[in-house]
C-alpha cells in the first residue's frame, strides 16, 4: 500500500472519529448529567470530573413506577412489531408474486401511508377508538402504530421478495408444496434478514412515538417514552431526571439493536441462501 493511499484511509477514519464524536458529545453529556449532582450540572466553566452520585436514579425510581412504564413501551412496542409482520409480510409477497404491472405502484402507496403526518391521523383516529371503547389502553396505541408500521414492512418486503428467484419456490411447488407452503418454507427463510430489519425498525417506531401514547393512553397505560415529557416543568426541566430517564429509555432498544445488527449484517451480506 502506497504512502498517499495510508494518508487517505488515516484522514477518512479521522474525520469519521470527528463527526462521531461530535454527533455523540450531547448523548454524553445527557449521559454524565444523570451521575452529576444538581448543582454541578450548569457549573461555569464545566466539570469534566466530578463524584458520581446516584441520587438522580433515586429520585426518578421514587416518583416514577419505572416498571409500568418499561412495560407498556414493552407491550406496544412488540405488539404492533408482531401485527406489522404478520400482516406485511405476506402483503409484499403478495405484491412482489403479483404479475399486475399496477403491483409497484401499490408497494409505494403503502410507503406513502408511513409518510402521512400523524398529527393528520391523531384526531379521526381519537375518535375511533373514543367510540370503540380503546381510548386508554395499549390496543389504541397498538393499532395506529401497526397501520403505519404495516405500510413500511409491506413496502420494505415487496423489495426483498421481488429480488429473490422464483425458481426455489417453483422448485417446492413441483414437489407438492403449495403457494403457502413455498412461501412459509422457502421464502420467508431466504429472506430474513429484511425480517430482521422490518422488526428493527418496527421496534425503534414504537419505543420512541410519543404523539400516539401522549393523547391515546391514560396514566397506566403510558409508556417511557411520555414519562420523558414529566422532566419539563413550567419554569425549568429538571435535566437530572431526564438523563437517568433517558438511561432507561435507549438502553433496552439500542441493546436490541445491537443485538439484532449482527444478524442483519450476516444476512445482508450473505445474501440468499
Amino acid at each position: 500500500m502506497s504512502n498517499a493511499s495510508t494518508r487517505q484511509i488515516l484522514f477518512e477514519r479521522t474525520a469519521v472519529l470527528i463527526i462521531t464524536m461530535l454527533f455523540l458529545l450531547p448523548v454524553l453529556w445527557l449521559i454524565t448529567t444523570a451521575y452529576k449532582p444538581s448543582n454541578q450540572i450548569f457549573s461555569i466553566p464545566p466539570k469534566l470530573g466530578f463524584q458520581p452520585t446516584l441520587d438522580q436514579f433515586r429520585k426518578v425510581l421514587t416518583y416514577f413506577d419505572v416498571v409500568s412504564l418499561l412495560r407498556s413501551s414493552i407491550v406496544i412496542s412488540l405488539g404492533t412489531t408482531v401485527l406489522s409482520l404478520l400482516l406485511g409480510v405476506p402483503a409484499g409477497y403478495a405484491l412482489a408474486r403479483s404479475r399486475s404491472r399496477y403491483a409497484s405502484f401499490f408497494a409505494y402507496f403503502f410507503l406513502a401511508i408511513r409518510m402521512v403526518p400523524a398529527i393528520a391521523a391523531l384526531i379521526p383516529f381519537y375518535l375511533m377508538m373514543r367510540d370503540m371503547g380503546l381510548l386508554g389502553s395499549w390496543w389504541a396505541v397498538i393499532i395506529i402504530n401497526t397501520m403505519l408500521n404495516c405500510a413500511f414492512v409491506t413496502w420494505m418486503m415487496f423489495s426483498y421478495f421481488r429480488a429473490l428467484p422464483r425458481d426455489m419456490e417453483e422448485a417446492a411447488m413441483t414437489d407438492g408444496c403449495t403457494q403457502i407452503g413455498a412461501f412459509l418454507k422457502v421464502a420467508v427463510p431466504a429472506v430474513r434478514s429484511g425480517i430482521i430489519a422490518c422488526i428493527l425498525f418496527c421496534v425503534m417506531f414504537s419505543w420512541t412515538d410519543f404523539l400516539y401514547p401522549m393523547f391515546l393512553s391514560t396514566l397506566d397505560s403510558k409508556p417511557i417514552s411520555v414519562a420523558l415529557l414529566t422532566a419539563y416543568g413550567t419554569k425549568d426541566v429538571t435535566w437530572g431526571s431526564l438523563g437517568a430517564l433517558a438511561h432507561f429509555s435507549t438502553i433496552p432498544i439500542v441493546l436490541m439493536a445491537l443485538f439484532l445488527n449482527r444478524y442483519f449484517v450476516q444476512g445482508a451480506t450473505n445474501g440468499v441462501q
